[in-house]
C-alpha cells in the first residue's frame, strides 16, 4: 500500500483519514512526484520542495477548503495542488489549457485566492476572516503562508498592522528559508536571522504588532508542525507561526543551488543534474543585454545607479552587483520603494536605472506619477518581460504598460526592435535626458549575435521605415516587428505594404505619421500589448485629431486576460504570430 499511498489521495479528506505515521511516506512520494514532473515539464521547483511537510500538515490539521488557506505568490503551491484533486492533471502544469502554475480560484475551490505577485496573502486572508466574523462564523480558520522575502514588502506590513488591532481568526505562517527567487535582503532578513540564531534580544516585532507569536520551529518536522498547528487552532485572534524550511529540500542540487533550482528548466530526475545546454551560439537574452550594457555604461559614467526590487538574477542586474556593488541595489520586494528611491537619487544628480518587470511596475503606479513624472525627474525605467511572457500566465504578462504609461505627462516611452536598439536607448538615456523614460523589452532572446556594437545616440521621438510600399502602412512598436517581417517574408507579393518601426509610443514621430497617412490608404498597427489604450490607440487618436479619413486597423492583445502557454502558442491564439499575420495581410491586400 505504501508504494502507492500518494495515489490514494484525491482530496484532503482522504489525507486526514491516514495515520500520522503514514505522513512521512506521503511527503517522500510527494517530493518524488514533483521532481519527476518538473524534470521534464519545467516549472518552479525549489519553493514547493521546501514546504512539503508544511503543506501536508496544513491539510491534515485544518478542514480545507472550509478552512481557508492562502498561499503567498504561489511558487510553493505544487504540493497543495497535487493533494487537492489535481494529481492526475499535474503534468499539464503551466501548459496551454492546462493547470495554472499558481493558485487560481477558477481552477479549484481549494485555491481560495488567486496569486502570482507577492505579499498579498495577509490582506486577503484578513479580509476573509473579517467576512466570516461579520457573517457570524466564528469557527472557520484562515491561514496565510508567506515567505521571508515577501513579508518584507510594504503591503504585507499593511496587512499585519491592520490584523493586529482586530480579533480576526487569522494565522500567519512565515515560511522562513532566507531566499525568495534570489537571497532575501534588508534589515528584516537580518532580524529573522538573529531570531533563528537566538541572538535577537529586542522585543519581538510580531508580538509588538499584537500577534500571538510562536516559533521558530523546524518546518520539516511533521509531528512538531502538526502538534503546533493543532494548538494554534484553539488560540483566538491573530496568530503568527515562524517556520524554518530549506528551499529545495530533498534534492541535493536544489538545496545547494537555490537560485538556479527555483525554476531550473529540464533536468535529470534521477541525478538532479541540469540538462546540458546546446553548444549552438545563440543571440543573447534581452535581460543580459541590459545587464552587460549597464555595467559598460556605469564604468564610463560614475553617476549611474542600478536598482531592482528583488530580481537581480531575473533582470541581470547581478552583473553590476558583482562588478560595481556600491552602485547596484537590490531593495527587496518593494516596487513602490524602488521607484521613489530612484526619484530621490535623481534629485541629487544621479542617473538611476530602475529595472522592474513590466507586470510588477503596476504595483508602483502612484509613485511613477507623483514621485517621478510630476516632478519631471530623469529616472530610467527598464521594463523587462514586456509583452507576453509565456508559461507564468496572466499574472506575469507585461501587456498593460503602454496603456498605463502613455497617459502620464513628461514620460518618454520607447520599445527597442532588437537588442542593439536596447543598448543605444540606454546609452542615450544616460547622456543627460531632462525627463523620465520607460524602455520596454521582452522576455527571451534577441536576434543578433553581433550585438555589442559601438553606441549610437537615438533621436528622441523618431521612428524609421523598414520597408517601403504603396497602399498599406504597417506600424509596429518594439520586438513584435520581427513577427511582421517574418509575415511579409511568407507572402508572394508585398509591394503594397510599408513597414515602419515607430520605436517611440511617446512622443510619437508626428512628421513620419503625417507622411504615412498622406501616402497610404490603410494603416495597420501591431503591438504585443493591450489594444485598448495602447500604441494603436495613440495612432487612432492622432488620426482623429488631424481629421484623417484613412482606414485604421488595430492589432494587439485583446480585452481579455491571456492565460499560460508558450509565447508562440499564445500569439497563435490571438493571431499575432507571423503566420497568422501573414494570412491577415494577404486578405487585406
Amino acid at each position: 500500500m505504501q508504494n502507492n499511498l500518494l495515489h490514494t489521495i484525491d482530496n484532503p479528506e482522504q489525507l486526514r483519514l491516514l495515520k500520522q505515521d503514514d505522513l512521512p511516506v506521503i511527503a517522500k512520494q510527494l517530493r518524488d512526484f514533483i521532481i519527476n514532473i518538473v524534470a521534464t515539464k519545467e516549472g518552479h521547483l525549489g519553493a514547493s520542495l521546501g514546504v512539503i511537510e508544511l503543506t501536508i500538515a496544513l491539510h491534515y490539521v485544518f478542514n480545507t477548503p472550509k478552512d481557508q488557506l492562502v498561499w503567498d505568490v504561489g511558487h510553493q503551491a505544487y504540493g497543495h495542488k497535487i493533494l487537492t484533486g489535481r494529481r492526475d492533471s499535474f503534468e499539464t502544469n503551466r501548459q496551454l489549457n492546462g493547470l495554472s502554475g499558481f493558485p487560481n480560484r477558477s481552477e479549484s475551490n481549494f485555491d481560495t485566492f488567486g496569486v502570482g505577485h507577492s505579499s498579498t496573502s495577509i490582506s486577503a486572508a484578513l479580509g476573509m476572516a473579517i467576512a466570516s466574523r461579520l457573517k457570524g462564523d466564528l469557527d472557520t480558520q484562515h491561514i496565510a503562508v508567506i515567505g521571508d522575502a515577501s513579508i518584507a514588502s510594504g503591503m504585507a506590513f499593511e496587512g499585519l498592522n491592520h490584523a493586529g488591532v482586530t480579533d480576526a481568526n487569522l494565522l500567519v505562517i512565515l515560511n522562513d528559508n532566507a531566499i525568495g527567487i534570489d537571497p532575501s535582503v534588508g534589515a528584516l532578513k537580518q532580524y529573522l536571522t538573529n531570531v533563528k540564531k537566538g541572538t535577537e534580544k529586542q522585543d519581538n516585532i510580531f508580538e509588538a504588532l499584537n500577534f500571538d507569536y510562536s516559533g521558530p520551529i523546524d518546518g520539516h518536522n511533521l509531528p512538531l508542525l502538526i502538534e503546533e498547528l493543532k494548538r494554534l487552532k484553539n488560540v483566538k485572534g491573530p496568530k503568527f507561526l515562524h517556520v524554518i524550511t530549506t528551499k529545495g529540500k530533498g534534492l541535493r542540487q536544489a538545496e545547494e543551488n537555490q537560485v538556479t533550482y527555483h525554476a531550473p528548466g529540464k533536468f535529470n530526475k534521477d541525478t538532479g543534474e541540469l540538462n546540458p545546454k546546446s553548444n549552438t551560439k545563440q543571440a543573447p537574452k534581452y535581460q543580459d543585454v541590459f545587464g552587460h550594457t549597464i555595467v559598460e555604461l556605469a564604468k564610463q559614467n560614475e553617476n549611474i545607479i542600478g536598482i531592482t526590487p528583488a530580481m537581480p538574477t531575473g533582470s541581470s542586474l547581478k552583473y553590476m552587483m558583482e562588478q560595481i556593488p556600491e552602485r547596484a541595489f537590490d531593495v527587496g520586494i518593494a516596487e513602490q520603494h524602488a521607484v521613489t528611491f530612484a526619484a530621490g537619487l535623481a534629485t541629487q544628480g544621479m542617473v538611476p536605472f530602475c529595472n522592474i518587470y513590466s507586470t510588477f511596475l503596476q504595483r508602483a503606479y502612484d509613485q511613477v506619477i507623483h514621485d517621478v513624472a510630476l516632478q519631471n525627474l530623469p529616472v530610467i525605467f527598464c521594463l523587462d518581460r514586456a509583452g507576453l511572457v509565456g508559461e507564468d500566465g496572466a499574472t506575469h504578462h507585461g501587456v498593460y504598460d503602454i496603456a498605463y504609461l502613455r497617459c502620464i505627462p513628461n514620460l518618454i516611452l520607447f520599445a527597442p526592435r532588437n537588442e542593439i536598439e536596447l543598448r543605444n536607448i540606454m546609452y542615450t538615456a544616460q547622456l543627460g535626458l531632462k525627463q523620465p523614460v520607460a524602455i520596454r523589452y521582452p522576455r527571451g532572446r534577441g536576434e543578433n549575435l553581433d550585438w555589442q556594437q559601438p553606441f549610437s545616440k537615438i533621436e528622441i521621438g523618431k521612428g524609421h521605415c523598414l520597408k517601403q510600399g504603396t497602399t498599406t502602412a504597417i506600424l509596429s512598436i518594439g520586438s513584435i516587428a520581427k513577427n511582421v517581417t517574418e509575415a511579409l517574408d511568407l507572402m508572394e507579393d508585398t509591394s503594397a505594404f510599408s513597414h515602419y518601426d515607430m520605436r517611440f509610443v511617446k512622443p510619437l514621430d508626428v512628421d513620419m505619421l503625417h507622411e504615412v497617412f498622406k501616402t497610404h490608404k490603410t494603416i495597420v498597427t501591431i503591438e504585443d500589448a493591450s489594444v485598448i489604450g495602447g500604441f494603436g490607440s495613440a495612432i487612432a487618436e492622432f488620426s482623429a485629431k488631424h481629421n484623417y479619413k484613412n482606414t485604421v486597423i488595430l492589432k494587439g492583445i485583446p480585452d481579455q486576460f491571456i492565460e499560460h502557454g508558450t509565447v508562440l502558442e499564445l500569439q497563435q491564439s490571438i493571431q499575432l504570430d507571423s503566420k497568422s499575420l501573414s494570412l491577415f495581410l494577404t486578405r487585406l491586400a
